[in-house]
């Protein structure tokens, strides 16, 4: 469904605040960490310690250096770092399985401001603001059961011929491998200069076919997308997409693209009200399409 009535620059109605409160605010203090850091070193003692079920609890400025988490706990006791709302870093890397990021800010970290790498992580109720070099993006994800959850990212800027977007994931070659389970639910995109997301499978039109396996499951859902790029979401070789309740602010060609046997999608209740066309996608990826008519190319 389209409706009309929203406007470039953040009109319409918006997605509802983290559980946490809003992006930035101070979230109340826990009552089970198991350790508590305020400073860089003190932070890679705890994660480099930690024990599945840990909720390692971060407070203070630690913007001199990058939250990097290399070890993790198991499916149903993952390790848990958790910020205020305010806690800031120079952004996230995750190189682990059965990970929770909750409550960071990153102000002008190097791109991507948040990195995860595994299975079973989730990244919620964080900021990232201005990420700088690289290929300017806001969040790039590799993984089965990822989760992004209730994130804002704000001014991503294509510089020296970078191709920014609020959240990036592709499967190319070995070092990327293909997600599939991935969750995006409620998280805000805010003046971006190319897509709020694009995924690109193994045998992507953008790589060189030199990827394994196949990108599936992939649910966009009640996101806020402010963009420039031609579309809000491209997908490229992927299958059993779900893409519902988001609102796309954006004056662009349309709001979806599908592409390369991006198969077995649906798409449906979503607000686009400025776009041309809610949906362009070829011939390849009718097959088992659950969704508006395609209005054109992809």
């Amino acid at each position: 469904m389209v409706v009309a009535g929203c406007g470039r620059g953040g009109g319409g109605n918006q997605p509802p605040p983290a559980a946490s409160g809003p992006p930035g605010a101070t979230a109340p203090p826990r009552a089970d960490c198991a350790k508590q850091v305020s400073d860089s070193d003190g932070l890679s003692s705890a994660l480099n310690s930690a024990s599945a079920g840990d909720v390692i609890c971060v407070t203070g400025d630690l913007s001199d250096s990058r939250l990097k988490i290399k070890k993790g706990g198991s499916a149903d006791k993952p390790v848990q770092v958790v910020g205020d709302g305010r806690t800031a870093v120079k952004g996230i890397d995750v190189e682990a399985d059965n990970v929770v990021v909750d409550g960071f800010t990153a102000d002008q970290p190097k791109a991507p401001g948040a990195s995860l790498k595994g299975n079973n992580i989730t990244l919620t109720n964080t900021t990232i603001n201005s990420p700088e070099k690289g290929d300017g993006d806001g969040i790039r994800f590799w993984g089965d059961n990822i989760k992004i959850l209730h994130n804002t990212v704000t001014d991503t800027r294509n510089e020296r011929g970078s191709h920014a977007d609020c959240m990036q994931s592709f499967a190319t070659d070995s070092d990327s491998p293909a997600s599939h389970n991935v969750l995006i639910d409620g998280n805000r995109c805010t003046e971006i200069d190319n897509n709020c997301l694009i995924v690109e499978g193994p045998n992507s039109s953008a790589g060189d076919g030199s990827g394994e396996g196949e990108t599936t499951g992939i649910t966009f859902s009640n996101n806020y997308c402010q963009n420039k790029a031609a579309q809000a979401v491209l997908l490229d070789d992927v299958r059993h997409a779900t893409i519902t309740g988001n609102e796309v602010v954006s004056k662009i060609s349309h709001a979806w693209a599908l592409q390369n046997k991006s198969t077995d999608a649906v798409i449906k209740d979503n607000r686009a009200g400025s776009v041309h066309f809610e949906v362009g996608m070829d011939d390849s990826s009718q097959p088992g399409y659950q969704g508006p008519a395609s209005g054109g190319a992809p």
